[in-house]
């Protein structure tokens, strides 16, 4: 048992490490740049709140869990803005591998279950990991349309690289938040001449 605790503690205190991981995203306030700790509280309070907007059988509580851990994997991989350039097949090996080596860190059938978890997130095809996503997806919008913009100036985004980077997650994992983001959005991205 003390070995089991042990290893518990281990991984709660790696995890720590995720209020040091600053993001592209800004404050709604627009004070300035969100770390990813605070980000994977509010994406769950965001679930929390709109589970209600949820399609019919999913489970709130997975889609929790599943907001819980999904971006840990930055501790080690760093955090990747949705409008960066990016290379893809090398992020992904990165978060793969920072997956391997924090989930790791806990007691076998606790790694086990998390990294099933989280692989069930990334991949996005279960009613729980599309709803998830769509509540990650969400957040950081819903903060630029607060903060005037906030990294859509920086990354030049158009309201068409929203649809498909946004919208797209956002409406297979719960339709009734894209049916009301979308026209605020246009509206924003409108006056911006986006």
């Amino acid at each position: 048992m003390a070995d089991r605790l042990s290893a518990q503690i281990a991984f709660l205190n790696e995890a720590d490490k995720l209020k040091s991981v600053v993001r592209a995203s800004r404050l709604h306030d627009d004070s300035r740049f969100e770390n990813s700790a605070e980000h994977s509280w509010h994406v769950m309070l965001h679930a929390f709140v709109l589970a209600e907007h949820a399609p019919e059988g999913v489970s709130a509580t997975r889609a929790l869990q599943m907001l819980l851990i999904h971006d840990l994997v930055e501790i080690d991989a760093g955090d990747t803005p949705i409008h960066g350039a990016v290379d893809a097949a090398a992020q992904e090996a990165a978060e793969q591998a920072a997956a391997d080596r924090l989930f790791g860190l806990l007691p076998a059938d606790q790694a086990a279950a998390y990294r099933a978890l989280w692989d069930e997130f990334e991949a996005a095809e279960t009613p729980d990991a599309r709803f998830a996503k769509a509540i990650d997806r969400l957040s950081t919008p819903l903060a630029n349309l607060q903060n005037g913009g906030g990294s859509w100036t920086e990354y030049n985004v158009t309201m068409a690289q929203m649809e498909t980077r946004v919208g797209t997650p956002i409406g297979r994992g719960a339709p009734v938040l894209w049916d009301w983001l979308r026209p605020r959005l246009a509206a924003f991205f409108a006056r911006a001449g986006g």
